[in-house]
């Protein structure tokens, strides 16, 4: 016989019990989430949490309990994982825009000391500014900018992907590829 639970799981809405039936059913959403899915409808089906976490494959009836409580408080936020350790990003998103901006900008060569922009010219600016980076890197400026949708090109340019400027009659024109995000990843 189980003990007393400290927090049950709440009675589910419709669309809660509709969107998790549909996540755990789901051959594209991260397995994680599919996993917690079928524990919390396990639950909800009257099971105990032991028996939740052996009918997915897991062990622990406490991880069982505290995805619970978890679910009480955020909703179906609650499937999608927290940060799982590791170091902290060090640039928050003011940062990650201060870059984004900073190579979105046209460089000068009389101000910058370059006519196109590459990574270590970009870290020097910014290392440099008032309001820069002192300790940013290469990497993490190739990891901005490839976040924001710009990859480097032959021209030794840094371009936003999925659109270009085309040449027209009337002028030029940016075309932009709808099916850009998908083939990104």
């Amino acid at each position: 016989m189980s003990r007393r639970k400290k927090d049950p799981l709440r009675d589910l809405t419709a669309d809660e019990r509709r969107e998790l039936t549909r996540i755990s059913r789901s051959q594209a959403a991260p397995a994680v989430e599919v996993i917690r899915a079928k524990i919390l409808l396990a639950v909800a089906s009257g099971d105990d949490y032991q028996a939740a976490a052996r009918a997915v494959g897991r062990r622990s009836g406490d991880a069982v309990a505290h995805l619970v409580a978890r679910f009480n408080a955020e909703g179906t936020a609650a499937l999608t994982p927290r940060h799982g350790g590791g170091r902290r990003p060090t640039y928050g998103p003011e940062a990650r825009g201060r870059i984004a901006a900073e190579a979105a900008r046209a460089p000068t060569p009389e101000r910058d000391g370059t006519a196109t922009w590459s990574l270590s010219s970009l870290r020097r600016i910014l290392r440099a500014a008032p309001d820069g980076l002192p300790r940013v890197s290469t990497y993490t400026i190739r990891r901005v900018l490839h976040e924001a949708g710009a990859s480097y090109q032959r021209s030794r340019t840094w371009c936003p992907t999925g659109s270009a400027l085309r040449r027209r009659k009337a002028g030029p024109a940016v075309v932009t590829d709808p099916d850009a995000d998908a083939k990104k990843s």
